[in-house]
């Protein structure tokens, strides 16, 4: 068979499934990323929030989307990959929803608890997804496109939630928003179906996504468990778990308080929010798949995995590093702060895309979910502590009159944190090489 003819023929299905999931990822940051945006002009003049009652309410989050990780994720390789991903974005849409009938903090933190716990199911999902539709040398790249939909999400929310706030209220950016992921399963659910059932997959496409030497498992559509305390018990586990805890919180960081620090720095009004944030976030958009072809065009070449994988993130930690210049450089024009963050968060979205594929690198199909759903555990905890961090820190350089202060302290934090997770994540798994189970 001819190589191009080849290519024609194994290249479909797999990235109509990609795109879904693509799709669901934006929903997901979409939703997330609502309350942030009417934080300032809405919410905390309405009901008086401090930057710790703020703080709060992400720590609700937090604490349930580390609850939802480590028991979704288990759910998901039980139930399969259809059910659970259904599941998770119907209860997380009418989650988002129903911020907008919170009458006070409790309330914001109630629904803010049951958005967590539910969308902790996307990526967990979305990686036993890649895990299952795509060979090891295209996993990578996979990733980074699905994880660019985090990006787009934190694009399209600024650029529609302040107008949709100023048009009809606040309550109604919520609603609407948590109303579009609704639609994605009159989609989801008739296109997917795990390979080995699927009536639209080519036998040579099913043969090139199963095409991996090493892994000798196909999942058939049984749904046997494997306890995550077993998995424990694995230094891979381990160094993805670690890996997951120490730069996930960067991201929210980024994410929670990119907006308010803007305002606060530079009196940026929602208005003059939208350009910035689409600058960083479409930066990181390029950075995700970026970082995904860099590790997949390497093991093309013929590069190990674990090699390509390896040099791929130590690369994307030292892009990092500049991000403690942030505070420093935005005292001559907030652009530099603006794009040094947006560096920095496209390098986050880029070690991202390689730290995701490691679990599907390393562990069997039927366990992927289960441990992605374990180093998500570990990274919305870390959230929570960055959260608790930040909260205090801003609040007691704000109460002397110095705020930029405290912004300092989380950049060098921020900066730091990628290179340290690299060192830990390759004493424990150097060879990255795939557990039996």
């Amino acid at each position: 068979m001819e190589g191009s003819t080849f290519i024609q023929q194994v290249k479909g299905y797999r990235w109509r499934i990609l795109a879904l999931v693509f799709f669901a990822t934006t929903i997901n940051y979409l939703d997330r990323q609502v309350i942030s945006l009417l934080k300032d002009d809405y919410l905390e003049p309405l009901f008086h929030w401090t930057e710790t009652d703020y703080s709060n309410v992400v720590i609700a989050f937090q604490i349930c989307y580390a609850i939802g990780m480590l028991s979704v994720g288990w759910f998901i390789d039980k139930v399969g990959t259809k059910l659970g991903y259904a599941l998770s974005l119907l209860v997380w849409s009418l989650a988002a929803i129903l911020h907008a009938f919170a009458g006070n903090t409790a309330g914001f933190m109630a629904a803010r608890g049951l958005l967590g716990l539910s969308e902790a199911g996307n990526f967990p999902a979305a990686i036993k997804t890649v895990a299952e539709w795509f060979p090891k040398k295209e996993r990578a790249l996979a990733t980074g496109i699905f994880n660019s939909g985090s990006n787009i999400g934190a694009i399209i929310a600024p650029l529609t939630v302040p107008l949709m706030a100023a048009l009809w209220g606040w309550q109604w950016a919520f609603i609407i928003t948590g109303a579009v992921g609704l639609l994605w399963l009159a989609f989801w659910i008739p296109m997917y179906e795990i390979p080995s059932k699927h009536h639209r997959l080519s036998k040579e496409e099913y043969e090139y996504i199963h095409s991996d030497k090493d892994e000798a498992q196909i999942t058939n559509g049984t749904t046997e468990k494997v306890k995550w305390v077993k998995l424990l018990t694995f230094k891979q586990t381990w160094a993805f778990l670690i890996g997951k805890g120490i730069t996930d919180p960067v991201w929210w960081f980024y994410l929670f308080w990119l907006p308010s620090f803007l305002h606060k720095q530079y009196g940026m009004t929602k208005t003059d929010l939208a350009l910035p944030i689409a600058i960083v976030y479409t930066m990181t958009t390029f950075g995700s798949i970026y970082g995904g072809w860099l590790s997949s065009n390497l093991i093309k070449k013929g590069w190990e995995v674990y090699r390509a994988r390896r040099f791929a993130m130590l690369v994307f930690a030292l892009c990092v590093v500049p991000v403690i210049s942030a505070q420093y450089l935005g005292q001559f024009s907030p652009w530099f702060a603006i794009l040094i963050v947006g560096i920095a968060a496209s390098a986050h979205q880029a070690w991202s895309a390689n730290i995701f594929t490691t679990a599907s690198d390393m562990f069997p199909k039927k366990a992927v979910a289960s441990v992605t759903g374990i180093g998500g555990m570990a990274g919305a905890v870390g959230g929570i502590l960055i959260a608790r961090v930040a909260g205090v820190i801003l609040d007691h350089y704000k109460a002397l009159g110095s705020i930029e202060t405290g912004y300092y302290i989380m950049f060098i934090i921020c900066g730091s944190a990628y290179l340290i997770a690299w060192v830990i994540f390759n004493i424990l798994a150097p060879k990255m090489k795939q557990v039996q189970i």
